[in-house]
């Protein structure tokens, strides 16, 4: 009987300690799942860019910290090419998008946006000598753009009633050394982003004020219920002048 007693015993404290394990095991899931992965393509300066020591840097970079930080997840960002963003958000390998992303209808059809926390508008960027100086003059020229960007569509847009051939490449550093080296005319970028490579590297450039564009938001998987938390934020932090502070820092011409 004894034997019988203490076997009972010895059955009940494993299962005891197979049942804590199990509890320590789901916790650390638990905490696991506090984390928020961000996908973004850091070569639009001053959105997202790299330092030195190869940090990621700027105005959607601040952006996405805070409102992580306020909702109490970690943050963990994966750099990655423009136009596979919005498929890393289709197969579930990013929880959402930050990369200075417009919220066109036609990117609305595959993903959910925030509310608008940017609008920039579009120029085209050339050398200082170039003959370029309006829209018309970029018939029969090069234009180089970024790959699935909206610009791309510009240009496509524009391509309807002049004569443009048009160079696609993944990163917009690719796209300026292009320019440099005299294989496109021109580039077509976002207008923050153009103005800090026209200061930065002595270039040219002019507004395109043909039309309006889409401002930016944050990108979501379909119905993801992060887009409630973070629009929550995002009012907050126009209301308490925190956006207003990220754009006084990434986006103001000193």
């Amino acid at each position: 009987m004894k034997k019988i007693a203490l076997s009972i015993l010895v059955a009940i404290l494993t299962v005891s300690l197979l049942a804590a394990c199990g509890q320590t095991n789901d916790s650390k899931q638990g905490e696991e799942k506090k984390t928020l992965i961000m996908g973004t393509s850091a070569d639009f300066p001053p959105f997202e860019s790299r330092d030195n020591e190869g940090n990621f840097v700027g105005f959607d970079i601040d952006l996405a910290n805070y409102i992580a930080k306020e909702l109490g997840y970690e943050l963990e960002i994966k750099d990655m090419g423009f136009d596979g963003l919005i498929g890393a958000l289709q197969t579930d390998r990013v929880d959402f998008v930050a990369s200075g992303m417009s919220a066109t209808d036609k990117r609305k059809e595959s993903v959910d946006f925030s509310s608008e926390y940017h609008r920039s508008g579009e120029m085209i960027v050339t050398l200082k000598d170039s003959e370029i100086k309006n829209m018309e003059d970029l018939n029969g020229k090069k234009i180089g753009v970024q790959l699935g960007t909206i610009q791309e569509e510009g240009v496509k847009k524009l391509s309807e009633t002049m004569d443009l051939e048009m160079k696609t490449l993944d990163k917009v550093p690719s796209l300026i050394q292009e320019l440099k080296s005299g294989r496109i005319d021109a580039i077509y970028l976002d207008k923050t982003v153009g103005e800090g490579y026209i200061k930065e590297l002595d270039l040219a450039g002019f507004d395109d004020e043909s039309e309006g564009t889409p401002g930016m938001a944050i990108a979501f998987p379909k119905d993801s219920e992060l887009v409630a938390e973070f629009n929550k934020v995002i009012e907050k932090m126009k209301e308490n002048g925190e956006l207003e502070k990220l754009e006084e820092k990434w986006l103001s011409e000193e």
